[in-house]
């Protein structure tokens, strides 16, 4: 992702956002949709290598000003961002764990029906497109669980924008459990799951 210039990224903002397009021409203003998904990934340094310092040869400065092409504002529109740990031997040798993609594409299905269900009266189809105005009705969170949340928040682990993101995230985790209410783990995960964006705090180091 940072291959590309930050001016280039930062146009990512209102179709990320609004789920639209806005051109401006000297004719008139001109609204398209946009309703996709953003998958992007990107090395933890120009040169791919860091933190192990026995390869990077990267400076400080260098690292800085490669991962300050993405924003925050551009990072807080990203509802998943998870650092993947390099492979070794032993990850290569061991046999398979986890789910396999059949199983994986029927928990995915149930969880897809059960968010039809619970906005079946309203203009979104899933969790991810409840404005924040609506996620207390449809993420709604119990003391023990909103308490959780409020720490974490004052612990500085999320922003304002990424406080609603996972709560989404945790309703989403709770619908592939089969789980009517959202449960301090399924926030502790949703959290876990935004851990790559610590990475970013180098930029301001």
């Amino acid at each position: 992702m940072p291959e590309f210039s930050a001016n280039v990224l930062e146009v990512l903002r209102q179709p990320l956002e609004e789920k639209k397009v806005q051109i401006a021409r000297t004719q008139g203003v001109y609204r398209y949709p946009a309703e996709f998904m953003l998958v992007c990934a990107l090395n933890p340094c120009p040169c791919g290598y860091f933190p192990d310092r026995n390869r990077c040869r990267c400076t400080e400065p260098e690292i800085r000003h490669y991962l300050g092409k993405i924003s925050g504002p551009i990072l807080d529109r990203i509802d998943i961002c998870v650092e993947a740990a390099p492979v070794t031997i032993k990850d290569l040798e061991a046999p398979a764990s986890g789910y396999d993609t059949k199983t994986l594409r029927v928990m995915v299905e149930e969880a897809r029906e059960m968010q039809k269900k619970r906005y079946r009266e309203t203009a979104y189809d899933f969790n991810g497109e409840v404005s924040g105005n609506d996620v207390k009705k449809f993420c709604r969170l119990g003391e023990k669980e909103q308490r959780f949340l409020e720490q974490a928040y004052e612990a500085g682990q999320m922003s304002v924008r990424s406080y609603h993101k996972i709560i989404k995230l945790a309703r989403t985790i709770a619908d592939l459990e089969h789980a009517d209410e959202i449960s301090v783990a399924h926030l502790a995960e949703a959290i876990c799951y935004h851990s790559g964006k610590r990475l970013f705090e180098r930029r301001n180091e």
